[in-house]
Parts: C-alpha cells; structure tokens; sequence
C-alpha cells in the first residue's frame, strides 16, 4: 500500500468513528433525556408565573438564610447584606400555614412522597406512596426542614405558583427548586414568617 492509500483509510476510519459517536450520542440525548439537567421545558418545568428576581432585602438575616414571607408568597434567600434572590412559591391555605425556624434537615433529587396519616384521614383517596417522578407532587426536588412533616418542593402544578393551595408545604416551580436545591447545604436556617 502506498502512504495515499493509508492516509485515505485512516481519513475514512476517524470520520466513521465519528459518525457513530454522534449517532450514540443523538440517541442517547433523545432516550436518556432528563429534562432538570437541559433546562426542560414541559414535563412539569414550565416556568414560574412569579419570575426569580435578584431584589434588596433589609433585615437582620445572613447571607445563605432562606426567609419565606408566607402573606407575600414569596421565599428569599438572602445572597449578600442587603439582597436576596426572589422566588414565587405556593404556600399553606387557610388553617394550614404556620411560622417559626427551623433548618434545612435533608436533600432529595425526585422524591417519593408518603402522604401522612393526617393528610389521609382529609384525603382518602390519595395514593399510600408514589415513587419520585414527573407525575410525582414533590416535583424534582425536596428540601425537608427539620424534623416537621414540612419541606420546600418542586410541583407539577406550575399554575399554583402564588396561591395558598397546600397542607403547610412551600411549593416552587421545578425550574426554581433546582436552582433554590443547587445553592442551599444542610443546615441552612429557614425562618418562616406569616
């Protein structure tokens, strides 16, 4: 064989190898997609009613605190004196809300979710236990506080972002649980205003 010859079979090899990398990829992509790694849009990622805003936030809290106004429903975590990011959550409706501190006890990616005998005893109907998922109302993410039947999650209800709906939990739209999940450690003080 001369050099041309070889030259030209390993051009050809390179290129195929390619070809095949690409193809595995594209049909990873599209069978392995997990949309709160890509920004997904649908499957319960829409985004929020109440946009996350970067706003000034007085008050005696530390940057890393997670403060949630309860009549604003709102949740703010406190970046830098004087500042928060604003996010748009879904709160306790009537008899259910409740105020106090506590701290961020557990993280969990696609929680299942167990409802509690009270929960039950109001809602018969609800299933025992559902496996973490799209259809799952905990949505993407769960951050539980402390050791209170309480967490801030994800929703596949994006549209009740804003409304008091919920037996005491703060909801947040998947999109801003991820983001609220990335940025806060366990042990992070909550404080739960009304």
């Amino acid at each position: 064989m001369n050099s041309r010859m070889v030259a030209g079979m390993m051009i050809s090899t390179a290129f195929g190898c390619w070809l095949v990398a690409a193809g595995c990829a594209a049909a990873q992509a599209q069978f392995f997609w997990d949309p709160s790694r890509n920004g997904g849009q649908g499957f319960g990622f829409e985004s929020s009613p109440i946009p996350r805003t970067l706003v000034n936030f007085s008050g005696p809290h530390r940057p890393g605190t997670i403060v949630i106004s309860t009549s604003e429903r709102r949740l703010y975590l406190v970046t830098a004196p004087g500042q928060a990011l604003r996010y748009g959550i879904g709160v306790g409706r009537i008899g259910f809300t409740w105020a106090g501190t506590r701290t961020v006890s557990m993280k969990k990616e696609w929680p299942d979710w167990t409802p509690p005998s009270q929960m039950l005893r109001r809602r018969p109907d609800l299933p025992r236990h559902m496996v973490g998922g799209i259809d799952n109302p905990l949505g993407a993410r769960a951050i539980y506080l402390g050791s209170s039947l309480y967490r801030i999650h994800g929703s596949n209800e994006p549209e009740t972002i804003g409304q008091a709906v919920s037996s005491g939990c703060f909801r947040m739209t998947n999109q801003d649980v991820i983001d609220l999940y990335d940025r806060v450690q366990i042990g992070t003080k909550v404080v739960v205003l009304r």
